[in-house]
């Protein structure tokens, strides 16, 4: 329970002021992906799934709104396998065992993961009326979510689901007041166990990864699938200062450990991927503890990006050192 009530206090002050587009500013990445049921995992999309959540303060009593971005597959911002021929499908859930279903929580979408009620969907396929566009669903009730005490907060999930083909999506979410126009709600965020996602095409750019470490965690593993070695994959935090972690080839998963000190718990971790080249590339990431339990990212991070604290080691000469 403490810490939760830390998170808590963390996320309110993180929050304020900053909309929730997801991708966030703070990611730095393009787009999130997913790919077809049909297509190879070498795309960059191990699962063909995606799962995000979206946290509602409880003092905010208005009906919300969840936008995607270019939900349809075909168009210039998605990526074509031949003839477009994928169809993807986006779906709400409120309401109890949304997030708390254990099945929820996990890196691969199996047994009760489409737990809680469902309150809308849609499948989308090729489709100008859709293309580079928004797509809203709602509103909702935030009274619709699921309550998480902990946080003072209510909880809708998304599922976008790759159903049929071997194209891939690339999409945002945007969780709005409004149902025609990007409108922030106050003290929302967004979180992910397994993030999917297009990174920057350009050499040297940077995209951001933000676990938050709980008090219970001593280690942390990461996972990246399809990196296909395209640069170097780097751990900030207030006590690491560029760590290397190992990334993926193509087609594979790179993992690599890396232990939790008293000072980096209770904060935020920065994964950055930096690009090694000029490329096209779509990759998965997800963290989990010395439980083998996932973490989850936040798209605004909890208590603001990590800055690392350097230590000086400044010693003094005695006035009786050395010789006279």
């Amino acid at each position: 329970m403490k810490n939760l009530i830390i998170i808590s206090l963390l996320f309110l002050i993180s929050s304020e002021g900053y909309s929730q587009l997801v991708p966030s500013e703070f990611e730095q990445i393009t787009h999130l992906v997913t790919f077809g049921a049909d297509s190879e995992p070498g795309w960059g999309d191990d699962d063909h799934t995606q799962v995000f959540f979206f946290i509602v303060p409880e003092s905010f009593t208005k009906p919300v709104y969840i936008r995607v971005f270019d939900p349809d597959t075909g168009g210039k911002h998605d990526e074509p396998n031949g003839e477009w021929d994928t169809r993807v499908k986006f779906s709400v859930y409120g309401g109890k065992g949304a997030h708390s279903e254990p099945d929820a929580k996990k890196i691969d979408p199996v047994g009760n993961y489409k737990s809680g009620t469902l309150l809308a969907t849609k499948t989308f396929k090729a489709d100008e009326r859709y293309d580079g566009k928004w797509y809203t669903f709602g509103p909702f009730n935030p009274q619709e979510g699921e309550v998480f005490p902990q946080l003072s907060s209510r909880v809708f999930k998304v599922i976008a689901e790759g159903v049929a083909g071997d194209d891939g999506n690339l999409y945002k979410y945007f969780l709005s007041t409004k149902n025609s126009e990007n409108q922030d709600v106050e003290g929302s965020n967004a979180f992910t166990y397994e993030y999917s996602f297009r990174l920057p095409e350009r050499k040297s750019s940077v995209a951001h990864l933000y676990p938050f470490i709980d008090d219970d965690v001593v280690s942390i593993t990461q996972h990246n699938f399809d990196f296909d070695f395209e640069g170097s994959i780097l751990i900030y935090s207030i006590a690491k200062n560029r760590h290397r972690a190992t990334p993926s080839k193509n087609k594979e998963w790179g993992r690599s450990k890396h232990p939790i000190i008293d000072e980096e718990k209770n904060t935020t971790v920065d994964l950055q991927i930096v690009k090694g080249r000029t490329s096209r590339n779509d990759m998965v990431c997800y963290v989990t503890n010395q439980y083998d339990e996932a973490v989850a990212f936040f798209s605004v991070p909890v208590g603001g990006p990590p800055k690392y604290k350097y230590k000086l080691n400044v010693r003094y000469k005695d006035k009786n050192d050395g010789n006279n």
